[in-house]
């Protein structure tokens, strides 16, 4: 029978406390045994060999050879040959400082943390150390998509019209289309073009970080008068009485989809389900999001997305099949 695990080894939380703890343990007592180690540490001999094992693959950034932690073992006993500077006083760049204060803040508000009183130590250390700096406004960069919708609202100024190649994730394919720019806007914390799409002859929302090459036109931006999509409120997806109408039935894990997607109609089952109606961009995106969900929902209507998907689970039930005649995998063979 195995040693029972002590309480404190079963949060993430208390296993990096160990191993914390571990390391200037170990580099005091080089060649100590493991036993003795467990006993010292107060847990079990199981355990501290599981943390010495997630031992090898903490250290620096880069995490190379000479980037981790190193150890050796003789026997039963175990030193440590390389500390990835641990031992080394910490010293942080202002930007480090910062992220490092606003981390502890909110860590310390954090509903149910153990150690809280480990946590507020920590931070009025950085705090004092840090001075000023504790108390200057944080910026979040993110040079990338700055960059690409500031490109975004100069070619929509200019009133020209763009050729964009974008991935469309709904149909996982990319495509090249000619858009007319109407505006940029940021919906969810995200970036996006709303463009009159001339291949659908429609308006759409193109996300900014799926736009993998933008090139300006000679021509000016033609988009109808009409084209303008309503206000965005509850995200960029907004359903319109032109997208296909689906129907599903949803368990109880399943409920969830109707916190996170419009929904048309809610209607409760008598066998405890409901009965969810819902707008799709299109029914290959429905396909993929219906058989995600598993066991959780079964398709009602349309009748042609009953039929992709049950083809769909079909292909996947055979393609784990095995020959006739061949053994169960890992099972024994004739000799």
């Amino acid at each position: 029978m195995s040693a029972p695990r002590s309480a404190g080894s079963r949060t993430s939380a208390d296993r990096l406390a160990r191993l914390l703890n571990l390391v200037p343990y170990l580099l005091a007592r080089p060649g100590v045994s493991i036993a003795q180690a467990a006993d010292d540490l107060g847990t079990t001999v199981r355990q501290l060999r599981e943390d010495l094992e997630l031992l090898w693959v903490c250290g620096l950034p880069g995490y190379g050879p000479g980037d981790l932690i190193d150890m050796a073992f003789d026997g039963d006993r175990v030193t440590i040959t390389y500390d990835a500077g641990i031992d080394r006083p910490l010293r942080l760049t202002p930007d480090e400082a910062l992220a490092l204060v606003v981390a502890l803040r909110m860590l310390a508000e954090t509903p149910g943390l153990s150690g809280r009183d480990a946590v507020e130590r920590a931070l009025a250390k950085i705090e004092d150390a840090a001075g000023e700096l504790a108390g200057a406004p944080v910026a979040v960069r993110l040079a990338g998509d700055v960059g690409r919708l500031d490109r975004l609202r100069t070619v929509t100024q200019s009133g020209r019209a763009v050729r964009i190649t974008y991935y469309t994730a709904a149909r996982d394919e990319t495509t090249e289309r000619t858009v007319d720019p109407i505006r940029v806007l940021m919906i969810g914390g995200r970036g996006y073009l709303e463009a009159w799409c001339r291949r659908a002859e429609a308006v759409r929302l193109f996300r900014a970080d799926r736009i993998d090459e933008l090139v300006e036109l000679d021509e000016s931006a033609a988009a109808p008068p009409r084209a303008r999509r309503p206000e965005p409120r509850d995200g960029a997806f907004q359903p319109t009485s032109d997208l296909p109408l689906v129907t599903v039935r949803v368990g109880r894990g399943g409920r969830w989809i109707t916190e996170y997607y419009p929904c048309e109609e809610i209607r409760d089952e008598p066998s405890g389900e409901w009965l969810v109606t819902m707008r799709v961009t299109d029914l290959a995106w429905a396909r993929r999001f219906v058989l995600g969900l598993g066991s959780e929902v079964t398709v009602v209507a349309p009748a042609e997305l009953v039929a992709q998907v049950h083809a769909a689970a079909t292909a996947a039930l055979q393609a784990y099949a095995l020959p006739a005649g061949s053994p169960p995998a890992g099972g024994p063979a004739d000799g």
